[in-house]
């Protein structure tokens, strides 16, 4: 299943503007925290869905019977694009534990890309939401492999998807292999270059976020 976000007007749309403007984009404080709220509208969107147990709690007056989640989800990303939108999830769910996947696209004297994944830590995800992190869902190519060695730490109960821009291909390509997972974007772009990059898009989100890089 994916839920588009922004289909339905909200602030996310202006969130979103905000990420691809070219001039707003300078700001890297306001670009991560465009994404920071994209995903914390995503984890509220995320919760409704989640199982719920019933609590006896205190208040000053009285006890009370009240529902609660009943498992804390796991949440992850791919290191290091993912960061601030996996922020914006862990804002909301604050019990949850995390995992981490260092992954990137090698690219050659073409500009061509294969997918080198290098390390991954995780808690385990057995009988419990997984939610991973991936601010541009272009190919699906690094989504697919973090997601299959996330998976060899247990079999979660639900897999949530959360990109704040995503390709058309992207979400198939995902939903192919992953037919299960409920996958929430900002927004969902219709096509990619010949070198696999989303557009419109916005551009790289890591380099966005955290500045240029030397790629080895």
């Amino acid at each position: 299943m994916v839920t588009e976000l922004s289909t339905q007007f909200s602030l996310v749309n202006s969130w979103i503007n905000e990420l691809r403007n070219v001039e707003v984009q300078q700001d890297r404080m306001r670009f991560r925290r465009n994404m920071e709220r994209i995903g914390e509208v995503a984890a509220f969107e995320i919760s409704k869905s989640l199982a719920q147990k019933e609590v006896e709690i205190q208040t000053p007056l009285d006890k009370i019977k009240v529902k609660e989640i009943a498992v804390q989800p796991v949440i992850t990303t791919i290191l290091r694009a993912g960061v601030p939108l996996f922020e914006g999830i862990l804002n909301y769910f604050d019990k949850a534990d995390c995992g981490f996947v260092a992954a990137y696209r090698k690219h050659d004297a073409n500009d061509y890309f294969s997918i080198k994944q290098d390390y991954l830590t995780c808690p385990s995800i057995e009988g419990r939401p997984l939610i991973v992190a991936d601010p541009m869902l272009a190919t699906g190519a690094s989504l697919i492999e973090a997601i299959k060695d996330l998976l060899t730490h247990g079999k979660p109960t639900q897999l949530h998807i959360v990109a704040a821009i995503a390709s058309k291909q992207g979400i198939e390509t995902i939903s192919k292999a992953y037919p299960d997972a409920r996958i929430w974007a900002g927004v969902i772009d219709p096509d990619l270059t010949s070198k696999g990059y989303i557009t419109p898009g916005l551009g790289d989100a890591g380099d966005l976020s955290y500045g240029e890089k030397l790629q080895r």
